[in-house]
């Protein structure tokens, strides 16, 4: 997806792996394991793109954080 007008707010499985650039099946095992938000309208996963980008921007600053820790903890 290029631009970003064209995401839509609330994405099935195939969007949202496309958006966050993972295979179906990875989508999927992250939803199993209640890694990623996401809600269920009937039987169908739904993703929204609001909290899809909260998540990424919480996962990247957690993951950034304790690799500075490591970092910080190598003796030199």
């Amino acid at each position: 997806m290029s631009n970003s007008s064209e995401i839509p707010e609330v994405m099935d499985i195939r969007k949202a792996a496309q958006y966050l650039g993972v295979s179906r099946e990875t989508l999927y095992k992250y939803l199993n394991e209640e890694r990623i938000p996401a809600f269920k309208l009937g039987n169908r996963w739904k993703l929204k793109k609001t909290v899809l980008d909260r998540w990424m921007e919480r996962e990247s600053t957690r993951r950034e954080g304790s690799r500075e820790e490591r970092r910080l903890e190598t003796p030199k």
